[in-house]
This record gives structure tokens, sequence and C-alpha cells, in this order.
């Protein structure tokens, strides 16, 4: 196993988080300590050493509580305690105790957004119209004719409202009937929700990861959406397929009293020092938002969209991404996923090719961010493909067969070619282990250099010892329909780089802007070599980079 190093001033900079990379777990795929099928925080300890050798900064946990499973942890009935499926509070704090000694930070899931119906808030809530959480909820009266209060609609297909009939109203779901809805307009609700994050932090994690985060609030009037037509493509996170997309989401998410209610949740967190939050934005106007939820330091601390999540994937797509991010400035902080749990394997849904994979890596470590990998894509594994049987994810058994849900991208992790379930488990996996991702097994990958497992430690190892990648500025060079360009620039140490990536499998040349030379190979991972150096066109092979000092 290699040695890391660690990212600067990890330890002690309380802005450890800039430039920061974070790898997502998702427990239940990951590792089986104890024979049922399922991953553990156990098998996460165990698998730590493997984590840190990677040479990221820290560690994303998906939901590990109390939960009724049927959102598979997202639907929480106990905020501050461990579902016995994953272990133990105590074996969550030594998961924590052991992370830090690896030096990696510890960030968890946070769903404050909704909970499960089982949840005691709930209950009560659910009860009378009367009691003392009779409003931690959001209800709606029925309309004369009885149907829901407005048109909104689920992400899990349907209406967003779910009748009840102690209360005769109907409460709102953004997700499935059994997630209703909190109502964060409620300052008793908004309190509640900022000691489970104390309750965490008390224990020592490093930070949350939030879930829907532009979803917290509604519009109080319950004002009906208004129609937007069958979309193009997944802008907003969600396939055109799904009815949901087909509407302007104006009144049933990314309000405005949300700015209010994130500067007032970063004034809890700023209580503790050095701990950073990475929200999650689904919405059409993703950049608008991210720019809205990261300025002035007083909200979240840096933010993902679905930009790149989605099926698109050209250098001119990828230019304009990130033009408009880039028109931010320095004041907002951008966390770049290419894949997790929620949409297809970036293997799949962009290019399985292994120089492919290899460049898609390049431009992630080298954008003005925090890159944020998913297990298994240092691994190259595609999307697992499914049987409607072997369906787990409820938003895909709805959708099938034009979607197929998320299981593809939650297939257990593959360990070792030789051992029970790819050493995942010795028992019967919760979902298969994919037979074509054998060969890509971290044991195989493990003994060859020149494996894409090997790059990603290399490009991860590499990253850490250029200031410029983790906090310089960002300047995009001109579009091109195969290659993409930017220049990241140290005021610190006065260097310059010039970031070049051909995203294509044919040959491609770009001239560089004048007085632009490339002078010396950067020490990183790439396919480039000396006879690019002092060119003003450069000639790039098929997923060709080249990463050099300019003057």
């Amino acid at each position: 196993m290699k040695t890391f190093l660690q990212h600067p001033d990890n330890q002690t900079n309380p802005e450890w988080w800039r430039g920061a990379t974070i790898y997502q777990i998702y427990p239940r795929s990951y590792q089986d300590s104890n024979g049922d099928g399922i991953g553990d925080l156990k098998g996460i300890i165990d698998r730590l050493p493997y984590i840190a050798g990677l040479g990221v900064d820290a560690v994303w946990l998906s939901p590990f509580f109390t939960s009724p499973m049927k959102d598979f942890g997202y639907d929480v009935s106990d905020y501050c305690d461990v579902d016995p499926m994953f272990g133990t509070l105590d074996d969550f704090k030594h998961l924590v105790a052991k992370a830090h000694e690896l030096g990696l930070r510890v960030i968890i899931d946070q769903v404050l957004s909704h909970t499960a119906d089982i949840h005691p808030w709930f209950v009560e809530s659910s009860s009378s119209r009367d009691n003392p959480k009779a409003d931690w909820y959001v209800w709606g009266d029925p309309k004369e004719d009885g149907s829901p209060p407005n048109n909104w609609l689920s992400i899990f297909i349907g209406s967003a409202w779910q009748w009840n009939a102690r209360r005769e109203q109907y409460y709102m779901h953004n997700f499935l009937t059994s997630q209703p809805d909190l109502n964060l307009h409620n300052r008793e609700v908004r309190a509640a929700l900022f000691d489970v994050l104390r309750f965490w932090l008390d224990i020592g994690v490093d930070g949350f990861r939030l879930d829907t985060v532009n979803f917290y609030m509604h519009d109080a009037q319950l004002r009906d959406n208004p129609a937007r037509g069958r979309p193009s493509d997944n802008d907003c996170g969600v396939v055109p397929t799904n009815p949901y997309s087909w509407q302007k989401h104006l009144y049933d998410k990314s309000q405005p009293e949300n700015l209010q209610l994130l500067q007032e949740m970063r004034a809890v967190l700023d209580e503790y020092p050095g701990i950073t939050t990475v929200g999650e934005l689904g919405d059409e106007n993703s950049y608008e938002l991210q720019l809205a939820y990261t300025a002035d330091g007083d909200k979240l601390h840096t933010a993902y969209t679905f930009d790149l999540l989605s099926e698109q994937k050209s250098p001119l797509y990828l230019h304009e991404v990130l033009d408009k991010f880039a028109q931010g400035g320095e004041d907002s902080w951008a966390c770049w996923s290419l894949g997790n749990h929620d949409t297809p394997r970036l293997a799949t849904r962009w290019n399985g090719d292994p120089q492919a994979l290899r460049a898609y890596l390049s431009m992630q470590l080298s954008l003005r961010g925090s890159p944020c990998l998913y297990q298994g894509e240092e691994l190259g594994l595609t999307e697992g493909v499914l049987t409607f049987e072997q369906l787990r994810d409820p938003y895909g058994i709805s959708m099938w067969p034009e979607a197929g849900g998320r299981d593809g991208c939650r297939t257990p992790m593959v360990w070792q070619v030789g051992a029970a379930n790819a050493g995942f488990s010795d028992a019967e996996p919760w979902l298969p282990v994919m037979q074509n991702h054998l060969p890509l097994a971290v044991d195989q990958q493990d003994a060859d250099s020149g494996s894409l497992l090997n790059y990603y430690r290399d490009w991860l190892q590499a990253r850490r010892k250029l200031a410029v990648l983790w906090s310089g500025s960002f300047e995009l060079l001109a579009a091109h329909p195969q290659v993409l360009a930017y220049i990241r620039r140290d005021a610190k140490s006065g260097r310059t780089l010039l970031c070049v990536m051909n995203l294509s499998g044919q040959t491609a040349e770009y001239a560089l802007p004048a007085n632009v030379l490339a002078k010396e190979l950067a020490d990183v991972p790439q396919t480039a070599d000396s006879k690019l150096l002092d060119k003003e066109v450069l000639s790039l092979q098929p997923w060709g980079t080249l990463f050099a000092w300019i003057d």
C-alpha cells in the first residue's frame, strides 16, 4: 500500500476544505463485516487504510442513522443514533477516531428536509391539529373538491401531497409518501435540527453533506408551480420521463427564506472551528443557487450541482458550465462531483474508455474547488445492470423500465477476485456483485502500476504538492469542440499552470492565446511530452492532457 501525504495544513487550517478531496462512501455497499450481506461501519473502519492510501482528505458517509430503510437511510426515524444494520454509536465513534489517526476528516450526511413517517415528531404531528408538534410538518387543507392544496409533484412520481384522515389534511412529501417534509418555517423545528448538528459535532465529525439543501423551505402560500413542458435533458437532476421535471419549481423549493435559514445554521457550525458543509443543489438555475448559497462566508462552505452529473459531456458544454461558475468570482466555492449514489456511474454515463476516465479525473482534480469522488470511480466501475426482480430502489421500481433507478450505481465494491462476492461479504449481498466488475477489483489493479487505481493515487498525491491546484485562481481559455483548457495561478508562489485536455477520442489541434507557451511539464500524471513545449498550437492525442508551467 502506498504512503500518503497530507493535504497542506489539513490538521490545523480551519479552511482545510478549500481544495480538499472528498471520497464518498455508500455504507451498504462498501464492506460487510458481520456476514449479513450489508456493508457496515466496522467494514468501513477496516478499509480506512485503503482510503487514506488513495490520497484523499476526507470521507463522506451516506446515511447510517436509524431508519425503516424505505429509502435506504434517507428516511430518518432517529437523527441521533446508528441503525443496528450498520452497527452502534460506539462503532461510529471508533470510525471517527481511526479516520483522524490516518489524517482523514469525516463528513456525514444530514437529511434535514424530511423524516420518516414513523419518526416520533411526525407521529405526534399527525395525531391532531392542536398537538405541540402540529405545525412541525407541511400540512395543507384540501380544495373544495377534496383534491390536494396545489399542483406540486413528488420526485418519486405523483402528487407531493398525501392524505391524512385523522387531521383531514394533506401533508407534503417531495420524495416517498413515507418521507413527510418538515416545516422549517417553524423556529422550533429549526432549533431541534440545529441540536442534531451539535450532537454529531460533539462526537467529533468534521462537517456535513446536506441532502437536498435547497428543498428546506417551501412557499408558505402554497402557490401552484407554473408549467415548463417536457425538458430535453435532466438539467435539474431529474430525467425528462419523470413529470416532476415538467414544472418550473418556483414555489416548492429554492425559496429566498432558505438563505436566512442557512445563515442561522452557519452560526451554529461556527461554534465549532474547522467544520465544513457540502450542499446538494438540484434545480434549473443551479449555478446561480451555488453562488448565492456559498457567497459571503455566512452560509454553505461549498456545494455541488447536477451540471456534471448529467449525460452531457462535450467540451463545449463543460466550458459553458465552468464559465457560469467562474462568474461567481473568488467569493464562492464549488464542489466538483462527476458521480454519486444518485446518478449512473461515470464510466457508463460519459465514457468508459480507460484513457477517457484518466482525462476526466485530470479535469476534476485541476478545477478550482473541492473534488468529490464516489466509491468505485477509482476502479472504473460501470453501471450495474439488474433485472426488475433484483431492484431495491423504490424510485427505480416506479420508473421501470424507462429508467433503472439508482441501484446500478450502488452495487458492492469489488476487492478481491478470488474471494466470495469479491471480498465484499461472505453472505449474499443486498445487491448482486457485477461479474464484469471482477477484473477491475482492487487486488487486480493494486499490483498493476499502470492501472486506473494507481493513476488516481498518483494524481491525488501530485495534487497535494501543488498549491496552485487547491487554492489558485481560475481562468478559462477559448472554447473548443474537443478541448477544454484553462489557467490556474497561485498568487503566493507566483506560479502559473496551463491545463489542457483533449476530451475526445480523436487527435485535436488547440491554439494557445498570444504569449502563452508551455515551458516546463508539471509533475502530475499526463500524456504530454516535451514536444508540446514552446508550441503556439498544441497537437493532442486522443484523450491527451497537458499540464505545464508557463511564464
